[in-house]
Order: C-alpha cells, then structure tokens, then sequence
C-alpha cells in the first residue's frame, strides 16, 4: 500500500466554551463521571495515576453505587470525590465536563441534552448513540457554547478520530476500511489456527472479550455503529446505521481459512465504506471478508484494531493498536478530557446526508458443502452464468468424505447482488447439505456500479 506511515495526533475538538475558560485559569477542570464500570474505573484509575495538573474528578454517578463505591476498583478513587445514584447531582455538580461511559441511547441521550443546556462539555465512548445521535447533539452542544468529543468510540485506545479530523483534515478520504471489532478479530484470528467458531468465542466470552449474548458483536452492529462514526469524519457522509449491509461471521468454518490461505488470504471481519464517482452515494458494508496476506488488515490479530484510512492526494494511513479493553479506551477519554481543557480546535468540514447501499463490485469466494454427484459443478456455472457472473477458480481439498465435501469456486469481480442472486439458486440444488457460503475477497480498488 502506498505511502503507510503511523498517525498519532492530539485529540481534535469544536469551538471551546466555559470548560476552556476554565483551563485558561488557575481553577481545576472539574469533572463527573457517569459509569464505573470496565472503562469507568479504569478512566479513574488512569486520572489518578497520571496525576495530570488541573484536572480533578469531583463526581460519580452510577446504579447501585454503594456496591461499586465498595468494590477494589474504588480504591483509587480521591475520598473527596461525591458519589451518587442521582443524576440531578451531577446537573447541579458544576463540573466543566461530563464524561459519558454508561452506553445505549436512552436515557444517555437525555443525560447528555441537559448537561449540554447546564454548560457543560461531553466526553463519551458511547459508538451507538454518537452513530445514530452524534451530528445532532454536535449541533446542539456548539449551540450551547460547549463540546461534544467522542474519540473512544471508535477503535479504543487508537486515536483514529483525531488523527483523521487534524492529521488528514487537508487531504479528500475516499474510502475507509479497517477491522473496528476487537471481538470479532480475536475469534476469527484464532480460527486461523484451526480452532473452530464455537470454541473460540466461548474462550472469548470466558475472558470476557464477548458478551453473554454475542450478537452485536459477532453480527457486525457494534462495527456497523463504528462505521457510520467514521463515514461521517472521513467521509463527510451522515449515514443510517440501520441501512448499511451487515453479514454475521458465525457461518464461517474452519475449512475456511485452509482455502483461504490457498488464495494467498486470510479471514476478517472488514468494515468497508466508500463514496461513488458522483459523490452522491456511500458503499458501505460489514462482513467476514477474506483479506489477501499482503494486505495491513491481515496482519492483526486477537483484540488488535487497524483502520486505514485511503485519501486521494496522501494515500494510504493506518491506524493500528488496542482496540479493547478498559485501559486503552481509557486513554483515549482522558485524551480528549485534555483536548477539552487546552482548548484544542478541530477542523469543521460540511457533513451531508447520504443515502448508502451494500452494492460492492468485487470477487467472490464461494464455499459449498454437497452430497458428491455428478454434475454439481455444472449446476454451480449455470447458476452463475444465469446471472452473468464467471468462475475464477475451483478447489477441492484431499481428505474429505464424498458424502460430506467441501469445495471452493471464486468468481471474477462481480456486484453484491449479481452473486446474491446465484447463491439464492444454487441452494435449491438438493445435493447442497448446507447453504452455500458466500464472502467478499477485498481488494484496494473496490468499485461500484
């Protein structure tokens, strides 16, 4: 890829107000915590071993706040700080920044709507609300005179939004494309090893890298959430999470990745968005891809985030790290709370709303699982060729039984719904014991008709 080089900025913010004024004076930058959970505790934890002038944590609100203000996290929390299960005590607290780490739409929404009228700036992690909330509450906190930062939204630790709002802000992104699921990359990079899908995640949810319930996770809307963040930062494009093309990667087998490395590629879970020639239109899709082993993103493994992030004048710039965890999202809160404190301006650029499409013109791996009989493989090219769609290449690994085999055809580059279409047909042919599945291989120069 052209022109790679590490971006490492410092956190990127609107216009400043009364928080700002309060840095430009000897008086603290008073802030409130809402959540002392994983990320919460770890945010004070970091406050108070960094030991950082002028900024000093006065509140904490969370549910049931007698138990967590008992438990070891607590510990390093100043004696002085007050605690409460009110959040009108923090509306009434005067701190100059409100750090948001509880997560979901509602009620942090509210939350957030009524520190921004009280004068109070905004710090949050929270991907969900700022994907589906953030252009408004942005225009709304710089109505009040304050700040909205998310920088820990996307990628944890790695300051891809800053580095994209200040380091790139002069050059035109065109596409983005990364893995922004540290959950996903940790199963489907242990995968590569042989180990199979329903082991890995119970290994990851035993660590605590997934949830109970995984499927936000592993069916790509915690990503899809990410995405839309970063396509309105790059792209300039406002985006309804709710309308970009999502596949699960729980379909994904081991087998997978053996054929994978056959074609000089590995698996991921890719987060993908670019706009059309007219600039009218983002492609955008989050799905299990294969990844050609030359290629940055096939290079991360486990919890390890890596966005690149593809401008028309600078070329490629990737963003690797932590994407997980307490510590490295904590990081990238106190960050910003810095951000807020120096006054730091970001770039404003024109973000529109656009319509947006799962429309990818790309090749096509296709895994099929059959009863072996004659004449399966011509049935697959006409299905294919019904739909105008060419066969790249065949596969077929030694070793497995003729009731139960696994083989693979790729195809030539072809639209998202023009291989939809043949896959529909080809799982009505009775020798398929499971339906065909069907993945992107990603390529740089990913276009759309």
């Amino acid at each position: 890829m052209a022109n790679k080089r590490r971006t490492s900025q410092t956190k990127a913010v609107a216009a400043p107000g009364r928080a700002a004024d309060v840095a430009a004076s000897a008086v603290p930058v008073k802030i409130a915590l809402l959540g002392f959970g994983t990320v919460g505790s770890a945010m004070a934890r970091v406050l108070a071993q960094s030991k950082l002038p002028g900024v000093v944590l006065t509140h904490i609100y969370n549910r049931n706040v007698e138990r967590k203000r008992a438990s070891d996290a607590a510990q390093c929390v100043p004696a002085s700080v007050v605690w409460t299960e009110d959040f009108n005590d923090i509306v009434n607290s005067r701190a100059d920044i409100v750090v948001e780490l509880m997560g979901g739409l509602d009620p942090a929404e509210g939350w957030l709507r009524r520190c921004f009228a009280a004068g109070m700036s905004v710090v949050t992690a929270n991907k969900q609300l700022i994907a589906y909330r953030g252009a408004t509450l942005a225009r709304l906190a710089a109505r009040h005179g304050v700040q909205l930062l998310y920088g820990a939204s996307v990628a944890g630790g790695v300051p891809v939004i800053p580095g994209i709002l200040q380091g790139l802000g002069g050059d035109r992104i065109v596409r983005i494309s990364g893995i922004v699921n540290g959950t996903c990359n940790y199963i489907l990079s242990h995968m590569e090893t042989g180990a199979e899908y329903a082991a890995v995640l119970a290994d990851a949810q035993r660590l605590g890298f997934a949830e109970a319930d995984p499927s936000a996770d592993v069916d790509g809307l915690d990503a899809r959430a990410k995405l839309c963040i970063l396509s309105r930062i790059a792209l300039h494009a406002e985006l309804d999470p709710n309308a970009v093309a999502t596949q699960t990667i729980s379909t994904v087998e081991a087998v997978d990745f053996a054929y994978a490395k056959e074609l000089g590629c590995t698996i991921r879970q890719v987060s993908l968005a670019h706009m059309d020639a007219k600039n009218r239109l983002v492609h955008a899709r989050v799905a299990p891809m294969l990844v050609p082993l030359t290629s940055p993103i096939a290079w991360s493994r486990g919890t390890q985030n890596m966005v690149v992030a593809s401008g028309r004048f600078g070329g490629d710039v990737v963003f690797s790290g932590h994407g997980a965890g307490g510590e490295p999202t904590a990081v990238a809160v106190v960050s910003d709370i810095l951000a807020v404190a120096h006054r730091s301006v970001a770039v404003q650029l024109p973000v529109h709303r656009r319509a947006v499409t799962g429309e990818l013109l790309a090749p096509q791996y296709l895994r099929f699982v059959v009863d072996d009989r004659p004449g399966i493989v011509s049935g697959i090219a006409g299905a294919l060729a019904r739909v105008g769609a060419n066969i790249d290449s065949l596969l077929q690994r030694p070793g497995y039984p003729k009731h139960k085999l696994p083989f693979v055809i790729t195809t030539e580059p072809c639209l998202t719904s023009t291989i939809e279409r043949a896959v529909v047909a080809m799982a009505k042919m009775n020798c398929m014991l499971q339906p065909p599945l069907c993945l992107q291989i990603l390529a740089l120069d990913d276009k759309a008709e």
